[in-house]
């Protein structure tokens, strides 16, 4: 595992076809600045193809609140919103509390589609979510 500006990289996934564009997912893992917070970075495209690497993210860490940084998340499909309902489950089980950062507009549509979009707290930047998880 590398640590790169505070975060460990915990695992990257690529499948490729020539029919389509590989799918690549990147998940990174940090403490949060509080007591019982972390903070996953994703980046890439978030589907059942690359489901595996934010279910290992997911395993890796204990902090009941969790904050998903997804500003570099290019894509999302029902998997990755599925995933994105049970970390919110196991943030809630464990006391806790989930929040998602920098959500670009494909990925906001995916969540109101799927008529998730006002289950999860929404920030732009991460410091607003750390601040209202603290």
């Amino acid at each position: 595992m590398h640590e790169i500006d505070g975060f460990a990289r915990v695992q990257t996934f690529s499948i490729e076809s020539a029919a389509m564009q590989p799918d690549k997912l990147l998940a990174e893992s940090r403490a949060g600045p509080r007591e019982r917070q972390r903070i996953l970075r994703l980046a890439g495209s978030f589907t059942m193809a690359t489901l595996s690497v934010f279910q290992d993210a997911m395993q890796a860490g204990d902090a009941p609140s969790l904050i998903i940084e997804m500003s570099e998340v290019s894509r999302i499909d029902s998997a990755g919103v599925g995933a994105l309902v049970q970390a919110y489950v196991s943030c809630r089980r464990a006391g806790g509390r989930l929040a998602l950062v920098g959500v670009n507009t494909r990925v906001q549509a995916v969540l109101q589609m799927a008529g998730f979009d006002k289950l999860f707290a929404t920030y732009a930047h991460l410091g607003e979510a750390e601040q209202a998880l603290a």
